[in-house]
């Protein structure tokens, strides 16, 4: 990669990201994938191609007259994406979002549906203010209620992250009453937070969950047969029939729902189960492991 003062510019490296997963995943790149997504001339297009193959990643691409489009070389490194299936599916999932937006949009990716459920709602307004306050390192008053809790309490956070788990965002953040970090759904604000001008005492070097790692031991359900283990362990590229994925603590519950996997029930059916943690003595919740589940199941 070419060294410069300056870090490349992010609509570049959109672009960049483009060519690579598009060339990856499909096996042919033209310069239509970079016009009809970003909406640049043809001669652009070509210049952003030949930029990435002289400055980022040299070799990566051959151009194949017959198909008539670059294709990834046998010896093809990702450079600016890692490589992985899900940034090819996320991109034909934006297609998609963006399709019902701009009926005309046509990128040029496959026919593709994803099926999602309905969003949170999460008023503009509140999110305006949660990111104030996150941004800056600013106290944040809230009024907030919870399944365990449903009449509204007014409190004061302290917040430090946004938080995607793939179907909802919430706050990481410190909060007053409870005198303890704890993770907020933004949909359960009951009223527009206030983004205080009071700096925030507790940040996240300050959250023991959020800076310490874990290293989680995912293998097949104990139960299944020995084939049906074969089968889980390649869906999910184990080694010797194990994933170990790395993350924060305070993010475990979430990683492990993800998967359909709890802390201390299993699924009756080792077919609906499919995967286990096989290292939860390992991991150092101790008491705060009920706090976990709650907010992973949403209580909280």
């Amino acid at each position: 990669m070419k060294k410069t003062d300056w870090p490349i510019r992010w609509d570049l490296l959109l672009r960049y990201r483009l060519i690579e997963t598009i060339a990856l995943w499909e096996g042919r790149l033209t310069t239509n994938h970079i016009c009809h997504s970003f909406g640049i001339g043809r001669q652009q297009a070509s210049k952003d191609i030949n930029t990435y193959l002289r400055e980022l990643a040299p070799g990566n691409l051959l151009y194949n007259r017959h198909l008539k489009g670059y294709v990834p070389a046998p010896k093809f490194r990702p450079v600016v994406t890692r490589g992985e299936v899900n940034e090819y599916l996320d991109l034909l999932a934006r297609q998609q979002k963006l399709s019902h937006t701009f009926e005309t949009l046509d990128l040029g990716l496959p026919d593709s549906h994803v099926v999602a459920g309905p969003s949170r709602v999460i008023a503009p307004e509140a999110m305006r203010a949660v990111v104030t306050a996150t941004r800056n390192g600013r106290q944040l008053r809230a009024s907030y209620t919870s399944l365990s809790r449903p009449e509204p309490v007014e409190t004061i956070l302290e917040p430090h992250t946004l938080v995607c788990t793939g179907d909802s965002w919430h706050l990481r953040a410190w909060c007053d009453s409870n005198r303890e970090f704890r993770d907020f759904a933004l949909s359960r604000l009951r009223t527009i937070p206030e983004a205080l001008r009071q700096r925030a005492r507790h940040t996240c070097q300050h959250d023991e969950d959020w800076t310490r790692e874990v290293t989680l031991v995912i293998t097949p359900d104990h139960r299944l047969t020995e084939p049906q283990q074969e089968i889980i362990a390649r869906d999910y590229g184990m080694q010797d029939g194990r994933l170990t994925i790395r993350t924060r603590a305070a993010l475990t519950p979430y990683v492990l729902s993800r998967m359909g996997i709890t802390f201390d029930n299993e699924h009756p059916d080792p077919l609906v189960q499919q995967l286990e943690l096989a290292n939860p003595d390992e991991l150092g919740f101790g008491s705060r492991r009920e706090q976990a589940l709650k907010a992973v199941a949403g209580l909280c």
